[in-house]
């Protein structure tokens, strides 16, 4: 069973990264925008700041309580827009529901749409004509493609979500390397039916355990995307859970995430190179 593990794969990148941040001439700078106390988004945001600090980037942070307004952000949003130091907006969602999401995202300019939310960005991406894609997407990706000797070509893969932050972007990029992809959901009727004769499982619901070991196939790739915080009942401490039930499935895989320490390590690095490249495009 393969561990994927990202932490080997995240230094290297991050050295790359900073290599690349030295020979610019100019320090990239990343602006994060969260709203609420959402512990998920919190530890998120954190990683960011630290990770931006890391590979020399400068990094402008916007944090607002749960009683900001829509309009609020919206303003912030459009200093930014034009800030000249700032090459990269990345709003962290989820938003609290009474925020109008879409608004938001569109006020975002799409030179400085990092996470390809904006809908001018998700267009050009689905019609294959973007330089960069979602960052959680792309971080999945490197993940299955880091795996010894596995080729994506053929399998049948099962993305569990269906949001345009990872679900629709996942289906797209595995696609591309000539997967056979099946798009569920939390609604979805008998998802063991499908989890169980698929070859690569990626869940993204925010769920937990909705994938189990008595699911899925011997052999098969599971990456867990999801991220919840949830009481521990044992040690009455909060601690991070995905969204499969890592100790049954682990038995069966072929290689797994674990969560923490998975795809969320592989997100961040891809929203630097997400940022890296729009810094580059604004010269």
């Amino acid at each position: 069973m393969h561990l994927l593990n990202s932490k080997d794969i995240v230094e290297k990148i991050k050295l790359d990264i900073k290599k690349e941040c030295d020979e610019l001439g100019f320090k990239p700078g990343l602006a994060t925008v969260l709203v609420g106390s959402d512990p998920a988004s919190s530890v998120y945001v954190k990683s960011k700041i630290k990770t931006c600090k890391e590979v020399g980037f400068e990094s402008f942070d916007f944090n607002f309580d749960d009683t900001a307004t829509t309009a609020q952000i919206i303003n912030t949003i459009n200093q930014l827009n034009n800030n000249p130091l700032v090459h990269g907006i990345l709003v962290q969602f989820p938003l609290p529901s009474r925020i109008d999401s879409s608004a938001v995202i569109n006020s975002i300019s799409p030179n400085k749409d990092v996470d390809c939310f904006h809908p001018f960005n998700l267009g050009m991406f689905f019609s294959g004509q973007s330089s960069f894609a979602p960052c959680t997407p792309t971080g999945v990706m490197a993940l299955l493609k880091s795996i010894p000797n596995y080729s994506l070509e053929g399998k049948e893969a099962l993305i569990i979500g269906r949001s345009n932050l990872v679900g629709k972007p996942m289906a797209i990029l595995l696609m591309e390397e000539h997967a056979t992809v099946t798009l569920a959901h939390s609604r979805t009727k008998d998802l063991s039916v499908h989890s169980k004769k698929a070859d690569i499982i990626i869940a993204a619901t925010g769920i937990p355990n909705i994938i189990t070991g008595d699911m899925v196939r011997e052999g098969v790739v599971a990456i867990d995307v999801g991220i919840t915080r949830i009481l521990d009942p044992l040690t009455s401490k909060y601690k991070i859970q995905g969204d499969l039930d890592f100790n049954s499935v682990k038995d069966k895989a072929f290689a797994i995430t674990p969560v923490p320490g998975g795809v969320g390590p592989m997100t961040i690095v891809s929203l630097l190179l997400n940022t890296m490249t729009l810094a580059k495009q604004s010269k």
